[in-house]
């Protein structure tokens, strides 16, 4: 199977319809559709592990999950408004998702086609998905007895005529859609329509018994059972069709933060209303009877969003039963044990090394202990006497949140902002806030308008005669679980000069301090902006002068429109400018005239590439930011973000090696075509991959000590 993908003649065709639609800009949702494709190449790629390819497979459909349920349905919602302007790439909400569906489903095309294939390659190995049909006697007899013990029970036929409406069809959920008649009744006749929801609280793969002198693992799917005892739900009447569908439903909420007396509880009710969000997407099994795709499309109101599967819907379930299946080692990337910063590890404790230098810790390559032990430590220590820290994201038992309790029960002052709109993970905030607060935690929810999305933690400690800032600033969530699949970068430092920005910026978020004249900090969405752009601007200013000038900047995604238009801007002044985006890149490179000076690299590869580091070479004197903002509308415009210097000089150093790992790798790395395609960085070197030499390198102290 082809690792690298190459545009089809159709895809041609829209590329030459894309070139006439605007040549400056790339559209945002077509450009998260390329992303999408990336990572789709990691499940098609046969170097990739077996098992780590199921697991990039479930990642392109929770990805699309999301993307549907967001950004479509927000586009639909446009078109529902009537609003037809363009946005700056040249399309209308109309001919936008016109084509997204339409990239979309060839995208799932090809998804299906590798799931076939890996679910072939699964069955070599003695990984096996079995029909009901394809079970020895005993077998069947052990499926029948879990069926009528544990699944019958729980199964609620519903059937829908003019007595009894359309049930509610809850969000990503999967249902059978059965065709019936009675028994005795002519086929021509219209038939009865029922459905039937999968139960989501029982095991989507159900471990069949092994058969004799086998070693073989094998599987059923749940609605695969169902399906086959499907007459057990339906005495006296004659099944005649039985085929999935799942719905896709609006799952972005709506706030009126202005007028809600209490944001927690108006995003509970959001919370509760999303069940009800309208369709914007149907999937239908393949085969379905048009009578019962006929029902579906008149109940949900959809025409052009179905998808019609050639497989089994939702293969999210992939993800949990590739990460339990045990005695497969060899089809699972190799285990690695992350490193405890050596700084952190040699000293008594964190607060006296901190005192002495600034220390970078770098995830999931060093483990998220250190900023785990860093808050304990806080929490226990009697000479601290306040602890304050924005939550974005936590895991579900997370030990920050149990640190961060003992410490306000202990009588330290602890501030916690919740952000409660972190979306799909705002009924997890409301619990940790519940609890937060029950320990004596201050909770402030941040300010109307605005999602808390800074990564920072303040913890003021008496010393002697004085008060000691002690500041942890992140590029990722306080998630000790996401810690160890995603790349981030944090800074420990008790520099007073952060400390004061970051004093001043707790004031900020929760009380009704005037903005601050920050002294190291930028913050969105007051000048956060303003500050890259006189960055970038100096760097144009340098090149103009003849001095070394350049910029690299490591980020998620880059889409605003101001900041792409100051990126071309510096291009033409000479300014060498390497991005490195994981997803969505707005910005055209390597145009004429344009951005010739400009290159654009993304790395999909085992470990989510979310660090966001930005260096500007500034004439020789070089300036190194790590922040929590992309170069999105949303970061620089509605969100708290915060960028932070790095002044440490080793630490710099460090920085700077993080980036050039990965800009020199020539493996995972694809790079941005002027076209809006991605294409793979020619292997003509030694194969040089980033995550892998980053796992190799044994400390990340050691080059900052041979620096």
């Amino acid at each position: 199977m082809s690792i690298a993908r190459e545009p089809d003649l159709r895809e041609v065709k829209e590329l030459k319809e894309l070139k006439e639609v605007s040549t400056r800009y790339i559209n945002r949702d077509l450009s998260w559709i390329e992303f999408n494709w990336r990572v789709l190449e990691e499940a098609q790629d046969p170097s990739t592990p077996l098992l780590e390819r199921v697991k990039f497979l479930s990642i392109v459909s929770s990805n699309l999950d999301e993307f549907m349920s967001v950004r479509v349905a927000g586009l639909k919602d446009q078109i529902k408004a009537g609003y037809a302007k363009k946005d700056f790439t040249g399309y209308s909400p109309a001919g936008l998702i016109k084509r997204i569906m339409k990239r979309t489903a060839k995208m799932v095309s090809e998804q299906y086609k590798t799931f076939r294939e890996v679910t072939r390659l699964l069955g070599k190995e003695g990984i096996i998905f079995t029909d009901y049909e394809d079970l020895n006697s005993s077998q069947k007899k052990a499926m029948d007895a879990y069926y009528h013990d544990i699944v019958f029970p729980v199964l609620t036929p519903m059937a829908v005529d003019q007595s009894r409406p359309f049930p509610l069809v809850h969000n990503q959920s999967l249902y059978l859609a059965v065709l019936l008649v009675r028994d005795g009744e002519e086929l021509d006749e219209e038939p009865y329509f029922a459905i039937i929801q999968v139960p989501s609280n029982l095991s989507r793969c159900i471990p069949v018994p092994t058969r004799t002198n086998s070693k073989k693992t094998e599987f059923i799917l749940l609605e695969e059972l169902i399906e086959h005892h499907i007459q057990s739900l339906f005495s006296g009447y004659i099944p005649i069709s039985v085929h999935g569908f799942r719905v896709t439903r609006n799952a972005d909420l709506t706030l009126n933060e202005e007028g809600a007396e209490d944001l927690l509880e108006e995003i509970e009710k959001e919370l509760r209303r999303r069940r009800w969000g309208s369709p914007v997407r149907l999937e239908v099994q393949q085969g379905i009877h048009p009578y019962a795709l006929a029902q579906l499309q008149e109940e949900f109101e959809l025409e052009d969003q179905i998808f019609e599967i050639d497989g089994p819907l939702d293969i999210t379930y992939f993800m949990k039963l590739a990460g339990s299946l045990a005695g497969f080692e060899n089809l699972k990337y190799p285990r690695f044990t992350a490193k405890y910063p050596i700084e952190f590890e040699e000293a008594e404790d964190v607060f006296t090394t901190l005192r002495q230098k600034d220390v970078l810790v770098h995830h999931p390559y060093e483990t998220f202990d250190a900023v785990t032990d860093f808050i304990v430590q806080a929490a226990y220590d009697p000479q601290v006497l306040a602890i304050k820290m924005t939550l974005y994201r936590a895991s579900g038992n997370s030990p920050i949140i149990q640190a961060l309790a003992r410490a306000a029960e202990s009588g330290k002052q602890v501030t916690v902002v919740v952000e409660l709109k972190a979306r799909f993970d705002e009924e997890r905030n409301i619990a940790w806030a519940r609890m937060l607060e029950k320990s004596g935690c201050h909770v402030v929810y941040g300010l109307v308008g605005l999602k808390t999305h800074a990564k920072i933690t303040l913890v003021v400690r008496q010393e002697e005669q004085t008060l000691r800032r002690y500041v942890h600033v992140g590029t990722g969530n306080y998630n000790d679980s996401t810690a160890r699949l995603y790349t981030d970068v944090g800074l420990f430092t008790a520099n007073s000069i952060i400390g004061e920005d970051a004093s001043a910026l707790f004031n900020e978020i929760t009380g009704y301090s005037a903005p601050h004249d920050w002294q190291s900090f930028a913050v969105a969405p007051t000048d956060l902006k303003d500050k890259l752009f006189e960055l970038i601007e100096r760097e144009a200013a340098h090149a103009k002068a003849g001095r070394p000038a350049k910029i690299i900047a490591k980020m998620n995604s880059i889409s605003n429109q101001e900041m792409v238009d100051h990126l071309y801007a510096a291009s033409q002044a000479g300014v060498k400018i390497e991005l490195i985006v994981r997803g969505v890149c707005c910005l055209r490179p390597g145009v004429p005239g344009l951005s010739e000076n400009i290159t654009v690299r993304s790395i999909v590869d085992r470990f989510l590439e979310h660090s966001r580091i930005y260096y500007f070479e500034n004439g020789g004197d070089t300036d190194v930011y790590l922040s929590s903002a992309d170069w999105m509308t949303r970061n620089l415009t509605r969100r708290i973000e915060l960028m932070c210097p790095v002044l440490d000089r080793d630490v710099k150093k460090i920085m700077i090696q993080i980036l050039n790992v990965t800009l020199n790798d020539n493996v995972k790395a694809r790079e941005l075509q002027s076209n809006g395609m991605y294409t793979r960085i020619k292997n003509e070197l030694t194969p040089y991959r980033s995550q892998f030499e980053s796992l190799r390198i044994t400390s990340w102290k050691k080059l900052r000590h041979q620096s």
